[in-house]
C-alpha cells in the first residue's frame, strides 16, 4: 500500500521542479540581467543579458542587439551562459527520471522494481538540487559583482553604474524552487520501506491434551 504522504511529496516535488525549470529557462533567455540608466538621458535605460543587450526608450521603444562574438564577451557572462545552460538541462532529466519513480506510476511492482524506482527518485533529487546550485552559482556571482561596482569609491559619481535586473530574481527564484523540489523527493524516500506491505507471520504453540485431561504445551526451539 502506497504511503498517501509520499505521494503528495512527490507531487509537490514534480510541481514545484517544473515551476523551477521554467523560471530557469527564461532567466537564461531574458535579457535584463543588469539594468543601467543615466541621468544625462532619462528616457532611455539599457539591459545587459547573456546573450543580447537592449536599450529602451520611452517614445521609440525597445531595441535589443544580439553580441556579435563570444570572443569579446567578458568570461565572468561566457561563464554565466554555460553554467545556465547546464542548469537547464539538467534539472529538466531530473524531472525525466522522476516520472518513472512517482508512486502513481503502475510499473515495478516487483520488490526490485520498488528498489529501482527509489534509486531513480533519489537521482532525481540530486540532479535537481544540482540545478539549484548551477543556477544561484551565476546569477549570485553577477550581483555581487554588480553591488561591488556600485559602492566603488572609485568610480567617479557621473558614472551610471548598474543595478538588479528582473531576470536575477527570476534566477534565485529558480534555484531556490529546484532545490526546494529535490528536498522533497528525498523526503519521500525517507520512509519508503515502512509503507509497503509486509506479511507478519504469528506462530501459536499447539496445546496437547494428556490421558487425565490435563494440558501439556509443547514448545519448539
Amino acid at each position: 500500500m502506497t504511503n498517501p504522504c509520499n505521494v503528495v511529496l512527490e507531487i509537490l516535488g514534480m510541481l514545484i521542479g517544473m515551476g523551477g525549470w521554467f523560471c530557469s529557462l527564461a532567466a537564461t533567455v531574458m535579457p535584463q540581467w543588469l539594468s543601467l540608466s543615466t541621468e544625462l538621458m532619462a528616457l532611455e535605460s539599457f539591459e545587459q543579458g547573456l546573450w543580447e543587450s537592449c536599450v529602451f526608450h520611452e517614445v521609440v521603444g525597445t531595441e535589443c542587439r544580439p553580441y556579435d562574438t563570444i570572443l569579446g564577451l567578458e568570461p565572468t557572462w561566457m561563464l554565466a551562459r554555460i553554467l545556465m545552460c547546464l542548469s537547464d538541462a539538467t534539472c529538466l532529466l531530473g524531472l525525466l527520471l522522476a516520472i518513472p519513480a512517482m508512486s502513481q506510476i503502475n510499473c515495478c511492482k516487483s520488490e526490485e522494481g520498488r528498489r529501482t524506482k527509489r534509486g531513480l527518485k533519489i537521482t532525481a533529487a540530486v540532479f535537481l538540487c544540482m540545478a539549484g546550485l548551477l543556477v544561484l552559482a551565476p546569477v549570485s556571482y553577477i550581483a555581487h559583482d554588480a553591488v561591488v561596482k556600485y559602492f566603488d569609491e572609485t568610480t567617479p559619481h557621473v558614472v551610471s553604474r548598474s543595478e538588479f535586473g528582473d531576470a536575477l530574481f527570476i534566477g534565485w527564484a529558480a534555484g531556490l524552487l529546484d532545490i526546494v523540489a529535490g528536498v522533497l523527493f528525498f523526503t519521500s524516500c525517507t520512509d519508503s520501506r515502512y509503507s509497503e506491505p509486509h506479511l507478519v507471520y504469528h506462530h501459536q504453540r499447539p496445546d496437547i491434551r494428556t490421558v487425565d485431561g490435563s494440558r501439556k504445551r509443547t514448545e519448539y526451539v
